[in-house]
Formats: C-alpha cells, structure tokens, sequence
C-alpha cells in the first residue's frame, strides 16, 4: 500500500492546456497507474462530485482504454464481482470511507484489490479508521490523494459547481451561517486542488473593500479577501507535497460578480455567446431537425457544441457576421474542390449560390457525409441565429447597449427606445435597463426606477433584480436617505461611460467593442499595473512578490505581446476589416486538415511564460472566456478563467432575482 500524491509536475516538459492536464492525471495517473499490478478489466466507483469531476474531463472511450469495463455509484447495490479489481475515485468523507470499507472488508469483498484515490486531502483520523480494518489492508493497491475537485468545463477555464453562490453568500441574512460558510470554504478547497493537481504555487490577490471606512464595510465587501484567505491556507498545506514548488509560479487574482455587472447581460455577439443566449440549448448540447432519410417527419439530432468539432473550435469565438461568412467560404470551398459538386452546380441556373444551395449540394455526396454533416450543422445552426436576430431587432438594441456603456447614449435614448420598440421582449428591456443602472445609477433614486419599469412595462419581480444589484455591489460611501433607494456602487462621482475606448484596438465587426472588465484586469497585472491598494496581495514578504513581478516581467519581454493595427477604426460599420489575429484562430480550410488548431495552438504555447488565474466568485459570462482566449495570445502567458459556475443571461437574471429572497 502506498500513501502519497503525484509527483507529476506542470514545469518543464511539454506543454499541456488546463483541461489537457487535467484529463491526463484521470486517466493516465490514475488509472493506468493500476495496470502495473494486473492487466485485467477493472471497475471504476466515483461519488456523486467525483463522477462529475470525470465526466468534465474525460469521455467514456478514454475511460475504457484505460481498462475500466464497469461504472459504478459508490452508494447504489453492486453486484460482487471477487475476480476483477476496483478503483476508487472519492471524496475523503467519514460516510465514503464507511462505504468503501464494508466493500472490502471481511471474508467476502467486492472486488479482489481495491485502488482508493480522493479528490482531496485525507483527514489522519480517516486513515486511521482504515489502517485499523486488518483484513481490508492487504486488499488496497494504492491509497493516494489525487487533489483533483474542480470540474474543467473548456480547455482554460474550471468551475467549482456552485451554481447558488450569489444566493448563498450575497443574500439576506446569509452573514455568519453554516450555508456561507460551506459554501466558501467548499469553494477554496476546491481552487486550491487546481494548483496542487498542477504543481502551481499561486502568487494570490484578490479585490479589496471598496469603502475606504471600515465601518461602513459589509459583510459582502469582505468576500475576496475572505475567499483569498481560504484559499492560501489550502495551498500552505500543499507545500509538503513532493515536488510542489515553494516559491511563486503563477498568478492568481479572486474577484466577485459586482466588478461588472454589465457583462453577465450585455448581449455578446460571438458564434458561442449567441448560441447559448438565443438558442435553446442544454449546456453544449443542441437539438436540431434534421430531413428524415425516409422522407418522412423531420428527425431529432442532439449534437455537442465542443472542442472536438474543428468547425466550432475555429469559429466559436469569431462575430456571428463573421462566422456565417466563413461558413459560407467552407461550402464554396468544398464545392469548388469537388467535381460532383460541379457538375451538379452546373446543371442549376446561373448566378451565386446561396449557403442553402451549397448546402444542398455537399449533402448529395455521401462520401463526404462525416464533413458535411459537421459544415451542415453550423450552417443550420448560424442560419437559425441570423434569423432570430432579424425577427426580435436585436441590431438595434444591441446598438444601443454598446452605445450606452461607452457614453454615446443616454436618458433620452433609453426612454425613446422603450416608447418606440414595444415589441422587445421584456427579458430584453430588463437587461437594457439593467445596463442602464450600471451606467447610469442615479437615474434609478426615488420613484424614477418605478416610472422607468412603468415605461417598460416591468413587473415588481423585475424591478427586485435592478434593486439587488445594489446587495451585489455591496457598501456605499455616498449619503443616502432611509426610503430612497440608491445605485451608486462607488464612493466616487459615476462617470457617464462605463467603459473607455481601447486605443489600439480594432473593432472588425459593428457590435464588436464590448470588453468585459477582467480583460483590463488582466493586462494590468500582467504588466505590474494593478493597484495593491485595490487588489492586495496575499503572499506578504515584499522580497518574493518583487522576485516574483520581475520575473514575470522578463518573461513578458522575451515573448512579446502583439501590437494592433494603427488602422483607423470604423465606428458603426457592418464591416470594415477581417477579423484580428486573436479572434480567427490557424484556419481548418473546410474544417478538416489533419493539423488541427488544437496542435497549432499546443505548440505556439510551448513559447509562453507563467499561467494567470482568474476567479470570478458568482459566475463567468462568455465575454469573460473569450477575452482570456484572446489575452493568452496576446499576452502569451495562458489565462485560466474559474468560477462558482457560467451563466447565460437568462441564467443569471434568475439567481440575481432570488439574491434577496426566496430559491432558484
């Protein structure tokens, strides 16, 4: 039996995304670790977090290769199976190791050898408790830490499945109660698995208070740091692990929802953003008609928006404009290049095909039915958007969301807009006005924020959610009276604009200037520009964070970051140039080149420096990924986005309406 950790390190070596890594401690470190023994068919038993943890990093095939025939629920009736070995992936819960010791124990186990790993560290009174069962002893193989309970949901980003973190820790009399306190310290566990799965010794920082008086500091205000505080103490534990590092090799930086509130219901116009946002989709599946080969009624197809489709990885992060213009280009492509193709195109009227025709054409070729059914379902899906946008005016409204963060609207846009457009939808009008309240917080004192929902004809349950962004943003510095209701987040005059125009920045595509606020967060902590008054840090000896910046600082001028074009910008275009570079990925021609933009991307990442973590405490947005996609090129140092969950609009709006009250 041995007792230990990996002492797989993510320093030198080749160089493996997050998910990547993640995956190949599962299956690699993990289970084929307990071929050595024997190389007969296992069973694999997971918990309920643990089987989750699996499911996000690894497919079922991966985990057959691996020699697992059989999966089980450590708490369901299992079949004995004496002849066959079993790998335990659990918790280090007294009720799991209960379970596990009735499995092996006495004169009939379940299972010949049992290989036991938890997810995260063992108390010694557990393993005492197992030490002391004499006859399950010489039953276990192995019995390790893996440290390993996050669940990777992209191959930069991780989420700590706790789906109510607004309710449970920004709510109404949550301060000092067991669900606050589970919560957070669940979460910090949880993080701090991430660094001791990869080795990473984190420099942390977090956001701090925004009152500059303590005594007007809530409870809420104190969520960073008490998080931050959380996490280091897990991480100090894991300096005794072999191999971990004792000197910083990465950044982290913990912040909460109220640093922007806009993102989570700005409407984001990429290919990813929009499918989760105006389709009907379950999590990355997608359910589409598809013609009946019988040509009877159309058939259901699920299908998985994932990096395994070359398709989707290319153009997930692109403008819908642009998307359905490239999938446009793959289906001229693919005919061109095809003769059968030709002379059916041939045979048709003159003049350009549409996408449809394309379509149509590539469909007729059952050789090429794997491609086109890849090519057919962007084509359908993007189609699908497009027409949603034209039927609700989403141009116009999105228009006008930009416009206001950047201060090119105001008052009387907004009022017009709500008169003119009666037929937005009112989850719409609501995530107009709350843009509006974040831009604008004093048009929403006194009985205005009533005549504006009056106006958008909202119901009180709406105005609930625009009152608890104020419980999310936590204290206020301003004077304010007992009856009115203030928005203003900050002690400080609020500016008409909520965002400044980047300079440098090319904005390709109309509707494209948005940038969530984690990514001017990022380049100034890359840089050495983060305030430490705002954002401290929880590594205290000045000597190692300044070792610590100057070498991170070196690193960034050995690789440096891209520069934008000096082009002139073309405000409110519908297209005025090709994409960046950072937005349109090494290209797959139709989607299919055997070098895939995975590898192109492994090998360009090979040349960076250190991982930058961020970890957004009530929930990601998909803006919020995509900027990390884009600085890991642009600052070539990889960022990795974590957070309680990832949130859709929809989503969103309906845990900040239970913030105050009552359960999702």
């Amino acid at each position: 039996m041995s007792f230990s950790d990996s002492e797989t390190s993510s320093q030198g070596g080749e160089y493996k995304f997050f998910r990547q890594f993640s995956r190949d401690r599962l299956l690699h470190e993990m289970l084929e670790s307990t071929n050595a023994d024997s190389k007969s068919w296992k069973v694999l038993i997971m918990d309920k977090v643990t089987v989750k943890v699996m499911s996000h990093s690894c497919k079922m095939a991966d985990i057959t290769d691996q020699g697992v025939s059989l999966v089980e629920d450590l708490f369901r009736r299992r079949q004995p199976l004496p002849s066959m070995d079993a790998v335990y992936f659990i918790q280090p819960s007294k009720e799991n190791v209960v379970m596990f010791l009735s499995d092996m124990s006495g004169r009939e186990p379940l299972y010949k050898k049992a290989y036991v790993f938890f997810s995260t560290p063992i108390p010694k009174e557990l393993v005492n408790h197992i030490k002391s069962d004499t006859s399950v002893l010489p039953r276990i193989g192995a019995l390790r830490e893996m440290n390993l309970e996050y669940f990777p949901i992209d191959r930069q980003a991780f989420i700590t499945d706790h789906e109510r973190a607004l309710e449970e820790l920004f709510g109404d009399n949550v301060q000092n109660t067991r669900q606050f306190d589970t919560c957070l310290n669940t979460m910090a566990k949880r993080i701090a698995t991430v660094f001791a799965s990869m080795k990473e010794f984190p420099m942390v920082r977090y956001r701090a208070p925004k009152a500059s008086d303590a005594s007007t500091t809530t409870f809420r205000d104190l969520i960073p740091s008490k998080l931050a505080t959380a996490v280091w103490n897990c991480i100090e534990k894991y300096k005794s692990i072999p191999n971990f590092p004792q000197t910083e090799t990465c950044e982290l930086l913990i912040l909460d929802r109220s640093v922007d509130q806009i993102a989570p219901v700005i409407h984001e116009w990429t290919y990813d953003a929009m499918c989760h946002d105006l389709l009907d989709m379950d999590g990355n599946k997608y359910v589409l008609e598809v013609p009946s080969k019988t040509g009877g009624q159309p058939e259901k197809k699920e299908v998985l928006l994932e990096d395994h489709d070359p398709v989707w990885l290319e153009l997930r992060h692109a403008h819908i404009a642009d998307a359905s213009e490239r999938l446009h280009d793959k289906m001229t492509n693919f005919v061109s290049k095809n003769k059968a193709a030709q002379i059916q195109q041939s045979s048709r009227d003159g003049g350009e095909l549409s996408t449809r025709d394309l379509q149509k054409i590539v469909q007729a070729l059952p050789q090429y039915s794997e491609q086109v059914d890849k090519l057919s379902l962007h084509v359908e899906i993007a189609g699908k958007i497009n027409h949603i946008i034209r039927d609700i005016g989403l141009r116009d409204l999105g228009q006008l969301e930009q416009d206001l963060v950047f201060g090119d609207a105001g008052a009387k846009d907004v009022i017009n807009f709500l008169r003119m457009k009666q037929d937005v939808t009112p989850e719409n009008k609501l995530r107009l006005l709350m843009i509006y309240a974040s831009v604008y917080p004093e048009k929403f004192e006194g009985d205005k924020a009533s005549k504006l929902m009056q106006l958008a004809r909202l119901s009180s349950e709406d105005m609930k959610i625009v009152n608890n962004m104020r419980l999310l943003a936590g204290s206020l510095n301003s004077k304010k009276s007992s009856t009115d209701f203030s928005l203003k987040f900050d002690g400080q005059k609020t500016k008409q604009a909520a965002r400044k125009e980047r300079p440098g920045e090319e904005e390709t595509w109309a509707l494209f200037k948005f940038y969530p606020i984690i990514e001017e967060l990022i380049e100034n902590l890359c840089k050495g520009e983060l305030p430490k008054s705002e954002y401290p840090c929880m590594n205290h000896p000045s000597s190692a964070e300044q070792e610590s910046t100057s070498r991170f600082s070196v690193r960034k001028k050995a690789a440096p970051a891209t520069t934008a074009s000096s082009e002139k910008k073309t405000g409110h275009s519908v297209r005025s140039r090709r994409t960046p570079s950072w937005a349109k990925p090494q290209n797959s021609d139709d989607g299919y080149s055997s070098d895939s933009i995975l590898n192109h991307a492994v090998a360009d990442l090979r040349k960076m420096g250190q991982r930058i973590f961020v970890f957004m405490i009530g929930g990601a947005t998909r803006s919020e990924l995509r900027a990390c996609y884009k600085l890991t090129t642009k600052l070539r140092r990889e960022v990795v986005l974590g957070s309680t969950s990832f949130n859709d609009p929809p989503e969103y709006i309906s845990k900040m309406k239970v913030i105050s009250d009552g359960k999702i």
